[in-house]
């Protein structure tokens, strides 16, 4: 008996930690709709309510559309915040997001170590681009020491995830011998 009863509290919190997974799901759901029908207010209401219920989705599209100021007024410091809570949560496109806001200084002050180590996040995850602004960031020496082993080794990642700059500049170091 106890350990049925164990079994019912294990399955009943599974069961509400799924629910909340697939509320958040719902609201992002409505929320794309929403969007492609032009109603971006509406849109930007359910991303934001996803995020809150802890959908990194959510997040995401709510900074993408803060960012470019698709259909709301443009609020650079809350994409900042919002790509930072979707990265944080393991949104890798957040990551590469929240690394060229850094690097590019776009509405916070240009910090190129907070840009690699975003940049670092998006290329574990599997970001081509997040490795291939690694590559160029240790290439060139920007915010870091100049190593181009380790340029090589991001360049070769880019390159083994699609990217063809990323190719193009393995070749390049290569030849140059590192």
């Amino acid at each position: 008996m106890k350990y049925i009863l164990i079994l019912v509290m294990m399955f009943g919190s599974l069961s509400a930690d799924s629910s909340e997974d697939f509320k958040a799901s719902v609201l992002i759901g409505i929320g794309i709709n929403a969007y492609k029908e032009g109603n971006k207010t509406r849109a930007l209401e359910m991303f934001n309510y996803g995020c809150d219920k802890g959908s990194v989705n959510g997040c995401y599209n709510a900074a993408i559309m803060y960012g470019k100021g698709d259909g709301i007024r443009k609020d650079l410091k809350k994409a900042l915040k919002l790509f930072t809570k979707a990265c944080n949560g393991g949104h890798i496109e957040g990551c590469y997001n929240l690394g060229t806001i850094y690097y590019h200084g776009k509405g916070v002050r240009q910090d190129k170590k907070k840009a690699k180590d975003a940049y670092i996040k998006a290329c574990d995850g599997g970001s081509a681009s997040g490795c291939y602004n690694l590559g160029t960031i240790y290439y060139h020496g920007k915010g870091v020491r100049q190593d181009k082993k380790k340029a090589k080794e991001y360049f070769g990642l880019a390159c083994d995830g699609g990217n063809n700059e990323g190719c193009s500049n393995y070749k390049i170091i290569n030849e140059e011998g590192f």
